[in-house]
């Protein structure tokens, strides 16, 4: 079985920034190949990757609602190769994209499609780094389950923290089979104070350390440059790495 680690956190926050990191690390550290999957509707792993992507989970789903299969071919076949077509390549790493839903009504075909992929890619990957849309709707509908690693990523505010905690119970209350829930809080300038760390604490949730507010990073997210070619000396990559030294085994 893979060690699988999703991410959530309120928009805003850095957390597909963080998902980025995450697997520059696994990939730094030997623990390769990763399946990074990127499961927010509003994708944009890609762009942080330095990936171009051409097909989607939601496109296959499209195509299949459309009844665009060649005659000759079943339906599992087809959707098995446009399965195939999804997966965009890295550098020790390989990329799905859930895509767009399909306008208005339910989102739940198109997660159970990505439920099913991930099942058959499994045995081909050591670690899965799953990022997920802002906000809780990816655990209300399971999308987020069976992982090892629940990776809540905050900013300082008082309302993200609150965000985070909301998310830390949902989780624990839907009994989706998440080990353990774990908080970072992203672009701080200082240390959490004393009384957000009580109430962290009170909530019984997991901090494991924060990644400092950067003028780099956020240079290459308004040039739209890769933070993935962030240099390794960086101040936000190098706490970054000391957070994940916690939790990678």
């Amino acid at each position: 079985m893979p060690f699988s680690i999703a991410l959530a956190g309120k928009g805003g926050t850095g957390k597909t920034t963080i998902a980025g990191m995450l697997i520059k690390y696994l990939v730094r550290k030997g623990k390769k190949p990763v399946l990074a999957v990127d499961a927010d509707a509003n994708a944009n792993l890609n762009e942080v990757l330095g990936l171009n992507i051409s097909n989607t989970l939601g496109n296959a789903r499209e195509e299949m609602k459309k009844g665009q299969v060649p005659e000759g071919m079943t339906k599992d076949i087809f959707i098995s190769m446009k399965l195939e077509e999804a997966v965009t390549e890295g550098e020790n790493y390989d990329l799905v994209v859930m895509g767009q839903p399909e306008g208005t009504g339910c989102y739940c075909a198109a997660n159970t499609l990505l439920a099913g992929f991930l099942e058959r890619l499994t045995d081909n990957y050591p670690y899965i780094v799953m990022d997920n849309e802002a906000g809780m709707e990816h655990i209300s509908r399971l999308t987020t389950r069976n992982m090892d690693i629940l990776l809540i990523v905050s900013d300082p505010s008082r309302r993200g923290i609150q965000a985070a905690i909301r998310i830390h119970k949902l989780a624990q209350n839907l009994n989706v089979g998440i080990r353990r829930n774990c908080l970072i809080i992203n672009q701080a300038k200082d240390k959490p104070s004393d009384e957000v760390m009580s109430i962290i604490r009170g909530e019984g949730l997991e901090f494991i350390g924060t990644v400092p507010e950067d003028e780099t990073l956020s240079e290459y997210d308004s040039t739209g440059r890769p933070t993935v070619e962030l240099p390794e000396d960086n101040k936000a990559v190098q706490a970054a790495y000391s957070i994940f030294e916690k939790i990678i085994i």
